[in-house]
C-alpha cells in the first residue's frame, strides 16, 4: 500500500486532494497539521473516522518535524499545500512568509533527499508569480515577476524545486495554481466575503418574503 505525505490537510485544496485519493486509491493518507490551541478540523471531520487517514503533527518551519516524518512514514508521494497564503498580510508578515513557503519548501525537499529519495514530491504554487503579466494567456513560458512578498516566495519556491529536480535527480513538481473556490475556501479570502454576504442578504430577503405571506 503506497503511503501520501500531506501538508496543509484542513485548507480546501489538501482537503479535497484527501476526499480524493481517499475513494479514488487505496493509499495511507498522512495528513500533516500544526498544533494548535484549537483545532481548526472542520474540511477534513468527515474523513477523521477513516482507518486509511491519519494526521501527524508537524510544521513547515521546524526541519526536524519534517525530517522525522519522512523518516518515519518513508511516503512514496509528498503533496505540500501548506502555506501562508494571504497576499495582503504577506507585507506585514514578510519573514514568515518566505520562512513557510520558501524555507518550507526546502526543508521538505531536503527531507525527502536524505529519507526518502524515491518519493514524489509536489509543490502548489501560484499565479502571483506571474505578477506583472507580459502577455496573456500567460503559459509555462512566462516569466516570473512577482509583486509581492508571497509572489516572492512562490517564485522562490519554484526554483528550489527545479534545482533539487536537476541537481540530485528528484521527482519535484511545482504548480501554478490559479483561484478555485469552493465552500471550504477560508472565510478570510474576499471572494467568501462576498459569497457569504451574497446569501446573507438572500436568506434575510427570503425570510422577509415568507413572514409577508404568513401576515
Amino acid at each position: 500500500m503506497k503511503k501520501v505525505l500531506i501538508s496543509g490537510v484542513t485548507g480546501q485544496t489538501a482537503s479535497y486532494m484527501v476526499d480524493h485519493l481517499l475513494k479514488s486509491t487505496d493509499h495511507e493518507i498522512y495528513g500533516i497539521v500544526r498544533r494548535l490551541s484549537v483545532p481548526n478540523h472542520r474540511n477534513i471531520q468527515h474523513n477523521l473516522n477513516n482507518p486509511r487517514f491519519k494526521l501527524v503533527t508537524g510544521d513547515l518551519t521546524d526541519g526536524t518535524s519534517i525530517g522525522k516524518m519522512v523518516q518515519e512514514i518513508q511516503p512514496d508521494f509528498f503533496l505540500n499545500f501548506a502555506a501562508q497564503s494571504f497576499v495582503g498580510i504577506s507585507w506585514q508578515i514578510p519573514e514568515l512568509t518566505m520562512d513557510v513557503n520558501c524555507l518550507g519548501v526546502l526543508r521538505c525537499l531536503e527531507a525527502i533527499k536524505k529519507y526518502a529519495p524515491n518519493c514524489r514530491f509536489y509543490s502548489s504554487g501560484s499565479s502571483e508569480e506571474d505578477g506583472k503579466v507580459e502577455y496573456s494567456p500567460q503559459d509555462l513560458e512566462h516569466p516570473p515577476h512577482p509583486m509581492s512578498s508571497y509572489a516572492v516566495s512562490k517564485v522562490c519556491a519554484r526554483y528550489l524545486v527545479q534545482v533539487y529536480r536537476e541537481s540530485f535527480g528528484l521527482f519535484a513538481v511545482h504548480c501554478r495554481c490559479h483561484n478555485h473556490e469552493s465552500e471550504r475556501r477560508g472565510h478570510e479570502f474576499v471572494t467568501r466575503k462576498i459569497t457569504l454576504g451574497v446569501a446573507r442578504i438572500y436568506h434575510a430577503i427570503k425570510n422577509i418574503n415568507h413572514l409577508n405571506w404568513n401576515l
